[in-house]
């Protein structure tokens, strides 16, 4: 960790445009005041310059958490499918697969603070006030077992709050001991004398053919019961997937006219889900598909995104996103479709499901 103070990027630019000589000379803008460079500069150090008033407990942090935190790091900041895990590892990291998290990893508490006010929630960055950060940082520390529930974080004392794994850190040497080495010239050709394979991959069949076994990995590379990992099942295209969807796929079932007082709660609780799904005029596919026209519509066919094979196959054998199913899968993804690339927890409360669906059937193709 650096011991200076680094704004970020656009405050420097706009600190170092501000300055008369380059100012005048560039006929650019005006000095930056005062309250602008503090609006961008929101980094905190671990000595706490930087750290806003505030304070929180873990007791109201754990709300906080399963509000805003929990559909992704889970409700013990235990983590979610492929979200990180934030709690737990403890003495871990002397294993080959260390589990690395805030209590057994982090070495300091303001970088925690820091990257919760900078970036999180995801989506929705920038949006928590500084009482919200402390509580959930205040959790965090609880589910790591470090702190009591009902202590207190606050811009006062955590600075000196030390992490287990605090000096477990030491000074970057790269620049003496390594970039030598990477400074030399590459070797492009005739480099060994012979090359093989030496170690398998053990969770994905990813390791070229081996004259072992003719086509991957030799037997008892997965380690379970000596058999090699299967190979992942193919994704299928939507636009193959379309035309036998187009015959199976029941006629769509008329959506009744929503309640606008819904429409627009259910607008309010699709910001959980708007950092992967676009919605509205020239929506277009992200990390999940765009969701325009989605109610009543096939499952699996948003043309130009690729879909799990399990997702596509449901939507060719005449699955279609009605009420039912809608439900299902928003309160949770994987109970009907196993292999969903859904990694979103769910909606737990019914009257956010029904919400989120009445605002997307109000949305056009």
């Amino acid at each position: 960790m650096s011991k200076y103070r680094n704004l970020t990027t656009a405050a420097l630019l706009a600190a170092t445009l501000s300055t008369p000589a380059l100012a005048g000379g560039l006929g650019l803008g005006r000095a930056a005041l005062p309250e602008e460079i503090a609006a961008w500069d929101k980094d905190v150090r671990p000595d706490g310059v930087g750290l806003p008033v505030g304070s929180g407990d873990a007791i109201v942090g754990e709300e906080v958490f399963a509000d805003k935190c929990a559909a992704c790091h889970g409700d013990f900041a235990e983590g979610v499918d492929n979200w990180p895990k934030l709690a737990g590892g403890m003495n871990t990291l002397n294993r080959d697969d260390p589990l690395k998290t805030v209590g057994s990893y982090w070495p300091h508490v303001s970088t925690l603070f820091d990257y919760i006010n900078r970036s999180m929630p995801f989506g929705a960055a920038q949006t928590l006030e500084p009482d919200e950060v402390y509580g959930i940082v205040a959790y965090i520390l609880y589910s790591n077992d470090l702190i009591e529930d009902d202590y207190v974080i606050s811009n006062e004392n955590l600075a000196a709050f030390e992490l287990p794994n605090a000096a477990g850190f030491f000074v970057d040497d790269r620049e003496t001991t390594e970039y030598a080495q990477f400074s030399a010239p590459a070797c492009m050709e005739n480099c060994k004398d012979e090359v093989k394979i030496t170690m398998h991959a053990t969770v994905l069949d990813v390791t070229p053919g081996d004259p072992t076994d003719g086509e991957g990995a030799p037997a008892g590379a997965s380690g379970e019961g000596g058999a090699a990992p299967a190979a992942a099942e193919p994704e299928t295209k939507a636009e193959e997937a379309a035309p036998a969807a187009e015959q199976a796929a029941p006629a769509a079932v008329e959506v009744a006219a929503a309640d606008p007082a819904m429409i627009a709660a259910g607008e309010k609780v699709f910001k959980k889900c708007a950092a992967c799904h676009k919605v509205g005029e020239g929506a277009k596919n992200g990390t999940g598909p765009m969701l325009n026209g989605i109610v009543n519509s096939p499952m699996g066919m948003v043309e130009g995104f690729k879909y799990s094979a399990e997702m596509a196959a449901a939507g060719t054998d005449g699955m279609i996103w009605d009420d039912a199913n809608l439900h299902t899968f928003l309160e949770k993804p994987k109970s009907l479709i196993a292999k969903t690339k859904m990694s979103f927890a769910g909606l737990k409360k019914p009257e956010d499901r029904d919400a989120v669906i009445a605002y997307l059937g109000s949305l056009g193709k």
